[in-house]
């Protein structure tokens, strides 16, 4: 390894070169990452607790809730940290490590929310049937499935990198490490890597955004012949469901269609998807869903009494 990595640290650039805003930042990414955390913890609490949330769909909000904690903490912590820190350092294993988990929990998050979809469209295509089609052993199953998925995929991505010659420079124009920034600093030639790079996450993020939307297609064709409440429930679920694959695959395939290419913006695209959509997921399937609403209050009420005896 010795040979190939002369390279033993990487040294971020950051989001900013100005010290007053880089400790604005501090105070909003930290107050940001807190509630990332106890936002999605409340959910991940409210399904485990409440009785009335014990549908597959509810199964998989709580598995998506804790997997967008991972996600978060993934980048977040370094960033905060870093962001009171003259010198933004880190190890080459630690580099490596940081891509292993971005990717496998942003893997997963991939996966589940395609889950969500399926089970949307058995919920309202195949309602008589969705009892028996989604019993607790299949949800088992399905997100099994999203984290082995998850982990090939981050394997597939760590292993291209891994083997990279990297002799110089060592300065990321990033706040974390991520496919894209190591390859513009690898001593050698990365457009064949590029390319696979493309078709492990940027056409797995493209053709799993397509899949969702064509099942979406379908769910509103099917909604057609139902009862206008009927349709008013659905449109609210799937609404939700709709609105975070959106907030979560626009910005994935933004970045990860370009192999060869990194651009100014991606860095605040990068804070979209790793704070905003994390912080906006739990947001979004409360507001819009009164089971949730009611099932937040009850524990918020049962909490109150154990603290009050």
């Amino acid at each position: 390894m010795a040979n190939v990595h002369n390279v033993t640290e990487f040294i971020f650039l950051g989001l900013s070169p100005t010290w007053q805003v880089q400790r604005v930042c501090f105070v909003i990414f930290l107050l940001l990452y807190i509630a990332v955390v106890l936002g999605n913890l409340l959910i991940v609490l409210t399904v485990a607790t409440s009785r009335s949330l014990g549908s597959p769909m509810y199964f998989f909000l709580c598995h998506l809730s804790f997997v967008e904690i991972c996600y978060s903490s993934s980048t977040a912590p370094k960033l905060i940290s870093d962001l009171l820190a003259e010198r933004k350092v880190i190890s080459l294993w630690g580099c490596m490590a940081q891509v292993f988990f971005f990717h496998h929990f942003g893997g997963i998050e991939m996966f589940l929310l395609t889950v969500m979809a399926y089970d949307r469209y058995v919920a309202i295509c195949r309602p008589l049937h969705y009892t028996s089609i989604m019993n607790r052993k299949v949800c088992v199953v399905l997100v099994g499935t999203a984290w082995l998925g998850g982990f090939v995929h981050s394997l597939g991505q760590i292993l291209l990198i891994f083997h990279l010659p990297f002799c110089g420079p060592n300065i990321i124009d990033h706040y974390f490490c991520d496919i894209l920034p190591l390859l513009k600093l690898a001593c050698a030639d990365t457009y064949l890597i590029g390319l696979v790079i493309v078709a492990n996450g940027g056409t797995l993020s493209v053709v799993s955004f397509m899949v969702l939307l064509a099942s979406y297609v379908v769910i509103l064709w099917h909604l057609r012949t139902q009862s206008a409440e009927g349709r008013r429930k659905a449109l609210s679920t799937c609404g939700s469901h709709v609105t975070v694959v959106t907030l979560f695959f626009v910005p994935c395939v933004f970045i990860y269609l370009r192999p060869s290419a990194t651009l100014p913006v991606d860095k605040l695209v990068a804070v979209f998807y790793t704070m905003i959509t994390p912080l906006l997921n739990p947001i979004i399937y409360s507001l819009r869903n009164a089971e949730v609403k009611k099932a937040v209050k009850k524990l918020w009420i049962r909490t109150t009494k154990l603290n009050e005896n």
